[in-house]
């Protein structure tokens, strides 16, 4: 690519640019990561910067659905509802091992919808998209299926409908890995402080925001993919003036531990018309949201109110025989939805469709600004996003990105089950929980991670819940993590199962790696970096 001097996983900065880049992102959530990989694919070099982590924001706090949004449809969101129900199957294909197919379980309240308008919303969601690998929809009777066990008494019908589960922060990572792989640069940890527009181009000012080590990026197009960022992106850092703004609209979830057996889903509709999930989670638990509510305050410090924990709360107790209290709650955590802002009256009605924005004065180089959006949707706003760059830079290139896997995604025809007895037979040291856990994180690229291990003992320091040295050197070499929290709360969510000796161990390793790097780079002591396994 164009860079002079790329950086390496950890996210550090090299020397100043001498050269020009096509593209530079501002923003490593999944949009960005989209972006970027759908770009350099297509030939454009690309510079991104995220100041913090890989989905550290919005990325990692959705309620984890590929879906087309079944409750769109009561606004009319027809474009985006089957937009998003045809890109389940192809991220399906994509990443067979962080996205799955999962049924929920709708169950029937007269007081709410009536059942005709949920047939024919059911109806419309198994047909606006194209349908291979996903069953339809289809009624259950609660009093005999397995399905009714859980709820209170009174319910006894429901209606039954596929989506998908993805691992939110690990398609954002795996995006940035994959651009990566074809000669993007990823920054993490680096925030651009400001972007100048000067002689035809973007001259920014990229900043280290752990040793504050300063570098400029010049760049044929500046990509705003700042997220809840978007508008300070705009008005702070470019002095740039765009008419359309965003939303701020927040969503928290709460985590109990499990509520009910089986790998269902329930979604239940509230008595303000809004809907709630309940879905297995990380084994042990059953996940519980989302809210929407406007919120105001810096994105990088939303957290969950009372209020809102009452309110799930209160939602999922009137359809569960045991109810769920506040005192259940083991974790919680928030989000800010940057939601194209279409002056809806109600949180809820803001659309989740994306705008791209550009400024583009003459002779002057362009900036695209992404508004609203969703994860579902994230390859097509890549793809649109691109397309229009590259018709500002002249610079063709062909749609390629719904056809390629990700990073471990080569799993032949998306057969998991498949996929996972053969690592068992090629690896049966593994015991089984750590055989499905790691096959379901990394895919095809376990291999790469065990290496030429032939017994537990060849995985290096034996953290305790399964977590061996091996597994932290690879997030640490291959998927840019640099602190405990990015692989305990982003590459994976062990945080939950692990106790607090652990996950303080974990973290003094990610410590330590970072302090045997930087005295590499001033020392060049490669021993105590090699002990680490820190050397690439």
């Amino acid at each position: 690519m164009a860079n002079a001097s790329p950086a390496g996983t950890d996210g550090r900065l090299g020397a100043t640019d001498t050269a020009v880049t096509d593209l530079l992102i501002v923003g490593g959530g999944v949009n960005g990561a989209g972006i970027a990989r759908d770009a350099v694919g297509r030939g454009m070099s690309v510079v991104l910067c995220e100041q913090g982590d890989l989905a550290g924001a919005t990325s990692s706090a959705s309620t984890k659905l590929i879906h087309g949004g079944l409750r769109y449809l009561e606004y009319y969101e027809f474009r985006l509802v089957r937009e998003a129900l045809q890109e389940r199957e192809v991220l399906l294909r994509a990443a067979p091992h962080i996205i799955w197919p999962m049924r929920f379980v709708l169950p029937h309240d007269s007081s709410m919808r009536p059942a005709w308008m949920v047939r024919i919303g059911l109806f419309l969601y198994d047909h606006l998209g194209k349908r291979k690998l996903l069953p339809g929809s289809h009624g259950v009777d609660l009093t005999s299926s397995p399905a009714g066990r859980p709820l209170a008494g009174g319910f006894t019908k429901a209606f039954e409908y596929s989506d998908c589960w993805v691992e939110d922060s690990r398609l954002v990572v795996l995006n940035a890995m994959d651009a990566q792989a074809r000669g993007a640069e990823i920054l993490t940890r680096t925030r651009c402080d400001k972007a100048v527009r000067r002689n035809g181009l973007w001259e920014a000012t990229l900043v280290d925001v752990n040793t504050g080590a300063a570098r400029t990026v010049r760049a044929r197009a500046l990509v705003n993919a700042a997220g809840p960022w978007v508008r300070e992106m705009i008005a702070k850092r470019t002095g740039v003036t765009v008419d359309k703004s965003v939303r701020l609209v927040k969503g928290s979830h709460i985590v109990v531990h499990k509520m009910f057996e089986g790998d269902h889903a329930y979604i239940f509709q509230n008595d303000d018309r809004r809907i709630v999930f309940a879905i297995p989670y990380e084994r042990d638990f059953t996940l519980i949201g989302t809210t929407d509510l406007d919120y105001s305050g810096d994105p990088g410090a939303v957290a969950i109110s009372a209020e809102e924990i009452t309110y799930m709360c209160r939602a999922v107790s009137r359809y569960f025989a045991k109810p769920v209290r506040e005192a259940d709650v083991v974790w919680t955590y928030s989000g800010v939805r940057p939601l194209f802002d279409d002056a809806s009256g109600n949180a809820s009605a803001v659309t989740r469709d994306y705008v791209l924005e550009m400024d583009e004065p003459a002779g002057e180089a362009p900036m695209l600004s992404i508004f609203g959006g969703k994860i579902t949707t994230f390859r097509r706003l890549a793809e649109e996003a691109t397309e229009k760059l590259g018709k500002a830079l002249g610079k063709d290139g062909v749609t390629w990105t719904a056809d390629v896997p990700l990073p471990g995604g080569d799993i032949a025809n998306a057969d998991f089950a498949g996929f996972l007895a053969g690592l068992k037979r090629s690896r049966p040291w593994l015991p089984d929980a750590l055989a499905y856990r790691l096959a379901r994180a990394y895919g095809t690229r376990v291999e790469r991670l065990l290496g030429d291990a032939k017994a537990l003992g060849d995985l290096g320091i034996d953290f305790g819940g399964g977590v061996h040295e091996a597994e932290l050197d690879y997030a640490a070499r291959e998927e840019f993590a640099m602190t405990g929290d990015d692989f305990l709360w982003r590459r994976s969510k062990l945080g939950l199962h692990l106790d607090a000796n652990v996950r303080e161990a974990i973290g003094g390793w990610f410590d330590r790696r970072r302090e045997a790097t930087a005295n590499r780079d001033t020392s060049g002591d490669t021993a105590t970096l090699r002990s680490m396994g820190g050397l690439r």
